[in-house]
């Protein structure tokens, strides 16, 4: 089942079963990493890394270093929608699949500064 990207009204649909979403730490400078997959109606979330730590975004409990990459499983359940907020303070969500990331935005034009990205599985 592919991903939707809803924002500003508009809904794209990408080819894509399984993704990474990435981000920058807007003060700290950190890449913190997601890995996700669509299953039937919902998004899992498999994994989480961090690539360091700063203030108040010490890795969780349970998180295993590896070649200098925090490695942790969030232990959340499944969700119908994530919602992320477009800020002007950080750079931007990365979409990631087959060894290639691009800009969230590049999927959801509308969206502009404050707006929110919504994440789905497309309906059938």
């Amino acid at each position: 089942m592919p991903l939707c990207v809803a924002a500003g009204g508009v809904v794209v649909a990408l080819a894509l079963e399984s993704f990474t979403l990435g981000w920058t730490h807007s003060i700290e400078k950190i890449r913190w990493e997601e890995d996700w997959r669509v299953a039937g109606n919902q998004l899992v979330l498999v994994e989480a890394r961090v690539r360091g730590s700063g203030a108040g975004m010490e890795p969780p409990a349970g998180s295993v270093l590896r070649d200098g990459v925090f490695h942790y499983d969030p232990h959340l359940p499944p969700l119908a929608v994530l919602r992320l907020t477009q800020s002007r303070y950080a750079q931007g969500y990365e979409i990631c699949a087959d060894g290639r990331c691009t800009p969230l935005a590049d999927s959801a034009p509308r969206a502009g500064n404050g707006d929110v990205i919504e994440l789905s599985a497309c309906p059938p």
